[in-house]
């Protein structure tokens, strides 16, 4: 497989060179669908996501935790599994989930800034799953009663797993930061360093307004003051702050990515393009 160097978010990054073909043979078909660029953009949140939280598989702090991230990183690439086949059949080109999943490079993926983050200790982990899964199951509660049946049914299962995942990322927020003066500290900076990416969760463009014709709308506007009310409650009993600065980082959702979504690519789709069209 061909690798060329081009920007990626601005900075420069390796990256695989998208073949003309995916393995199965079919032409690669631009994304231009509202319908896809919509799915595309849920999914990649849990593609991503869900490999950024399968890499503390043997190296959570205890035994308990390795396990309970392992099963939450198994629930978010299901939820990828059935967006991304969703997406698939929409498009109508040919490539399934597996094809949108190992063979696009990082300016067609569509996830947030946020879910691509690296992992760093346990608390930047926790407190990036805990600013997704508040907007996550907002979302999903949301797309639950809305007017596309497959995408309702989607969200109606996935909401039940995030209330899981909420739960658990919110505790262990809770118990960072008002532990020890270590866990606290970490815990802050985590918050800070994360804060700027939250913006994105919630920005309202041409695509929404586009799916609107398929029964999907959503009030973010609304959604991002119930996830103000839900997060700073969190925080609250954490005794953490929420940051001040209003610099954010958007560039995700139009392809614009920072360095550490080529390198995560580079290994999630590393088999599958080493042996492309192969079957187990």
């Amino acid at each position: 497989m061909a690798v060329e160097r081009e920007p990626i978010g601005g900075q420069a990054g390796i990256v695989h060179k998208q073949p003309d073909f995916n393995p199965a043979g079919v032409r690669r078909a631009p994304v231009a669908q509202p319908l896809v660029e919509y799915l595309l953009r849920l999914g990649d949140d849990r593609l991503v996501l869900g490999h950024r939280v399968s890499e503390w598989c043997g190296h959570a702090p205890i035994l308990e935790e390795d396990i309970a991230l392992s099963n939450l990183a198994l629930d978010l690439i299901g939820h990828a599994q059935s967006l991304l086949s969703l997406a698939g059949e929409v498009e109508g080109a040919g490539r399934d989930a597996d094809a949108l999943a190992y063979f696009r490079d990082a300016v067609h993926f569509r996830n947030a800034l946020l879910v691509e983050q690296p992992n760093g200790d346990f608390s930047v982990t926790m407190v990036r799953q805990f600013l997704f899964d508040a907007h996550s199951v907002l979302l999903w509660d949301a797309l639950a009663s809305c007017g596309h049946a497959g995408l309702a049914a989607i969200a109606a299962k996935c909401r039940k797993e995030d209330a899981y995942h909420l739960r658990h990322s919110s505790t262990w927020v809770v118990r960072l930061g008002d532990g020890t003066a270590e866990s606290h500290a970490r815990a802050q900076a985590a918050l800070d360093a994360l804060w700027r990416f939250t913006d994105e969760l919630f920005a309202h463009d041409a695509v929404d307004d586009a799916v609107a014709a398929f029964g999907i709308t959503v009030d973010h506007a609304a959604r991002r003051a119930l996830w103000d009310g839900m997060v700073r409650d969190v925080l609250q009993r954490a005794t953490l702050s929420a940051p001040t600065d209003p610099m954010q980082r958007p560039g995700g959702r139009r392809g614009f990515h920072t360095e550490h979504l080529g390198h995560l690519l580079a290994t999630m789709q590393s088999v599958a393009r080493a042996h492309p069209g192969a079957s187990w």
